[in-house]
């Protein structure tokens, strides 16, 4: 039987909410890679700073 694959906000290895961290884990990139492209969503696009947030209400942390 396959398992779902969730995506949740680790508990170790995150800077701020770990938004970033649980979308690196999730498909399987590097998390530097993950926060450059977030960083130049906030940059250039300015939506990054509002999805970032919903992110971090949204994704549950780990272990709950």
């Amino acid at each position: 039987m396959e398992t779902e694959k969730k995506i949740v906000r680790p508990r170790e290895g995150r800077n701020i909410a770990g938004v970033c961290a649980a979308f690196a884990k999730f498909f399987g990139l590097d998390v530097s890679i993950i926060r450059i492209v977030w960083l130049l969503a906030v940059l250039l696009a300015g939506t990054g700073m509002l999805a970032y947030l919903i992110c971090w209400l949204v994704i549950p942390e780990e272990g709950r």
